[in-house]
C-alpha cells in the first residue's frame, strides 16, 4: 500500500461535493483541522502580460481581496514556496518580508499582515488535467499545524478530482448580463446611482434594476455582498 493509500485509508472522505455550498463547508471543516483562519481556492488565468487569480471559493474578508489584488493573489499562489504534492510545505510569514523580496515586497507583506495573514502556505492541487492553488494562512505565525498541511493537501486533492465539472463551473461562472456587470462594477468603484446611470445612459431605476437582478442572481442579502461575490468569482 502507497503512503497516499493509507493517508486516505486512515481518514476516510466521506463528504460528497454536490454544490458551491459543500465546497465551502469542506474548506472550512479542512481550515480549522489545520489550525488556519482563513482560505482561498484558485486557479490562474494565463494572460499576455501577466497572470491572474479566479477566486472560486474563499472566506477571505472583501476589503482583503479588493485592497491585494488578484495579480498578488496569483503571485502567492504559484511562487517559490508553493507546496506540489508529497513535498514539505514552507511558510510566507509576512513580518519577515526581506527573506521572500523576490515574492511580495516589504509593502505588501505588511498589507497582508495587517488584514490578518501572518502567515501562508500555498498548496498545489492536481485535479485530473486541471491545477489549482489553495491558500491557507492565519493570523499568527507558527499558528497552523505544518505536520497536517501535508495531509490535508492530499485529502483536498482526493475530493476535488471528485467533482471536476463543479470546479469549472465555479471558476467560469458568470450569471451576470453585460449591463449587471457594468453597474456592479462601477459600484465597487464608490460611483452611485445617479452616477451609474449618467455613465451607462441609462435611468436611475434601471440601474437599481440591474443591481436588484444581480443580487437576486447571486442570493445576495445586498450590493455589498453581490459585489464581494463577483470580485471573489473574478467577475468584476
Amino acid at each position: 500500500m502507497t503512503a497516499s493509500a493509507a493517508l486516505l485509508k486512515t481518514d476516510t472522505i466521506s463528504t460528497r461535493l454536490a454544490s458551491r455550498g459543500d465546497l465551502t463547508s469542506f474548506l472550512m471543516e479542512l481550515t480549522a483541522e489545520i489550525g488556519a483562519d482563513s482560505y482561498m481556492l484558485v486557479a490562474i488565468v494565463h494572460g499576455e502580460v501577466k497572470n491572474d487569480a479566479r477566486i472560486v471559493a474563499s472566506n477571505w474578508i472583501f476589503d482583503a481581496i479588493e485592497l491585494t489584488g488578484r495579480c498578488l493573489i496569483a503571485a502567492l499562489a504559484q511562487g517559490p514556496l508553493t507546496s506540489i504534492l508529497g513535498s514539505r510545505p514552507s511558510a510566507l510569514v509576512t513580518g519577515q518580508a526581506p527573506c521572500a523580496r523576490d515574492l511580495v515586497s516589504g509593502e505588501e507583506a505588511v498589507l497582508l499582515d495587517v488584514l490578518g495573514h501572518a502567515e501562508i502556505y500555498s498548496l498545489a492541487l492536481n485535479v485530473g488535467r486541471q491545477r489549482f492553488f489553495l491558500l491557507v494562512s492565519a493570523g499568527q505565525a507558527g499558528q497552523i499545524d505544518q505536520s497536517a498541511l501535508m495531509k490535508a493537501q492530499l485529502k483536498c486533492c482526493y475530493a476535488l478530482c471528485q467533482v471536476p465539472q463543479l470546479l469549472a463551473d465555479a471558476a467560469t461562472q458568470d450569471p451576470l448580463s453585460d449591463r449587471e456587470r457594468e453597474c456592479l462594477f462601477w459600484v465597487s468603484e464608490g460611483k452611485t446611482t445617479d452616477e451609474v446611470a449618467v455613465i451607462l445612459g441609462v435611468s436611475s431605476n434601471t440601474v437599481n434594476s440591474y443591481i436588484t437582478h444581480a443580487i437576486q442572481k447571486f442570493s445576495a442579502s445586498n450590493r455589498a455582498m453581490a459585489i464581494a461575490t463577483a470580485i471573489r468569482s473574478g467577475i468584476i
